[in-house]
């Protein structure tokens, strides 16, 4: 495949940046979009060019931290996966792919396609973990009864993998469908009740702080989210958030 790839350049934070555009040939079509950037970098390379900055790990579709905008939309043009799990054969021989990192005033950019997504990180800190008594009388979380549709639906919302799609296809930039995954896996479980109104209102507190904006409903967030997470976590958010205030 032969490919015309405009990617965004950016030396760091400071700069100003630009897209630029690249020629590439030689990719198969089975190889994943991070293995044809890194044909790319290697081409770069030994023409004596600046290799890209992006962003990777586990490329298994676990981490979240292969976060592209690719063609307009969060992790490229497939479903349900992260840019890792993307493979060429969803684009045609000729095509021009268009590279950028996530958008957001809350994820500033570092390099090229590299952003700061240590926001999502202070997000947690304020409130999404639940506190464990670790004196030596624990409870085994086996033998606390659970309903299983409660279960079903807190494993559902814990599989949010924090990549930032979600904020990244938003007109808002909001990051209502990350903060509220968060909520919601503790929420329905008992182990998250002790700490429940504290939680939900430090938490969407440091989102504002932040500087995400705020959520209309559009529904794109859950149609990019790799993970599925459904809008329905954020309308429990809502209520947890509701209740919280009136006992705070």
């Amino acid at each position: 495949m032969k490919l015309t790839l405009k990617i965004w350049r950016q030396k760091n934070a400071q700069d100003k940046g630009a897209m630029v555009d690249y020629k590439i040939d030689g990719i198969e079509p089975d190889m994943s979009f991070l293995e044809m950037l890194d044909v790319f970098n290697e081409q770069q390379i030994n023409a004596g060019e600046e290799p890209v900055a992006f962003d990777h790990d586990c490329r298994e579709g676990i981490c979240g931290m292969c976060s592209l905008f690719i063609n307009g939309e969060a992790h490229g043009p497939d479903r349900g996966v992260t840019t890792c799990q993307l493979h060429m054969r969803m684009f045609k021989d000729g095509d021009t792919i268009t590279i950028e990192p996530f958008r957001a005033a809350a994820f500033p950019v570092v390099k090229d396609l590299v952003v700061d997504r240590s926001s999502f990180d202070r997000i947690q800190h304020a409130g999404g973990f639940i506190s464990v008594n670790t004196s030596g009388n624990t409870i085994d979380a086996n033998t606390i009864p659970v309903n299983k549709q409660d279960a079903d639906a807190a494993f559902d919302a814990a599989t949010c993998i924090g990549c930032g799609a979600c904020v990244a296809t938003c007109k808002n930039s909001s990051a209502m469908l990350f903060v509220a995954a968060k909520v919601s896996q503790f929420a329905l479980l008992p182990q998250g009740q002790v700490e429940a109104v504290d939680r939900v209102l430090n938490m969407v507190s440091q989102m504002d702080d932040e500087g995400f904006g705020n959520c209309t409903n559009t529904g794109a967030c859950e149609v990019e989210c790799p993970k599925g997470i459904s809008l329905e976590n954020i309308a429990r958010m809502n209520r947890e958030y509701l209740s919280a205030s009136l006992k705070g």
